[in-house]
């Protein structure tokens, strides 16, 4: 990792901090994942030479600096899908200073829209960081946008335990998927598609 991306990694988890301890608002929080998490999410893609990676849920592209960071070695590309104009915006102005900006692609679109028009087995991986609450209803598009042997990653399966709950169980009742969680930052959900 160069320099500048690690003191600006440094810059938005302080910025993220501060904003989320004064703002009661969930628009316009940041809601960023762990240092540990980024960490884990890069050393994914890179295991898994992961190449096209979906996130849903870019917030101000914390989350997403860690995908792209990995992405470069991996010669990928992370699409990202924010629906808030705000964090869009903070999105956009720390990736043009990240150096990662050429391995991003920033949808300023509804996470579900962008399911429906992905075609099967478009993405590797798949970080999900967003409505809870939708999560079950995008899961017949998640399983069909993962290649097979693709991995979904979702953040807070340990601190919104019983939000995630319904989504978790779906996704460990099918057959093609075998699951794991990680107690790393808020706990992490991954699910891997079968080859087969």
């Amino acid at each position: 990792m160069t320099e500048s991306l690690e003191s600006l990694l440094l810059e938005l988890e302080h910025f993220g901090e501060q904003n989320d301890r004064a703002t009661t608002e969930r628009p316009r929080r940041m809601l960023n994942i762990t240092r540990d998490t980024g960490e884990f999410l890069s050393l994914l893609v890179r295991a898994t030479s992961a190449r096209r990676v979906l996130e849903l849920g870019t917030s101000n592209g914390y989350s997403t600096l860690w995908l792209a960071s990995a992405t470069r070695v991996t010669g990928g590309t992370v699409t990202t899908v924010e629906l808030s104009d705000y964090k869009v915006s903070l999105a956009r102005q720390n990736f043009s200073r990240s150096g990662l900006a050429s391995h991003i692609t920033l949808l300023h679109d509804d996470a579900e829209r962008v399911l429906e028009r992905s075609p099967d087995a478009a993405f590797d991986l798949v970080f999900m960081d967003a409505e809870r609450s939708k999560y079950p209803d995008w899961w017949p598009h998640l399983k069909r946008v993962l290649r097979p042997g693709g991995l979904l990653v979702v953040d807070n399966a340990t601190s919104h335990a019983e939000q995630m709950g319904p989504f978790i169980a779906l996704v460990e009742t099918a057959a093609e998927f075998a699951t794991s969680q990680v107690p790393v930052g808020n706990g992490e959900f991954l699910a891997v598609k079968s080859n087969r």
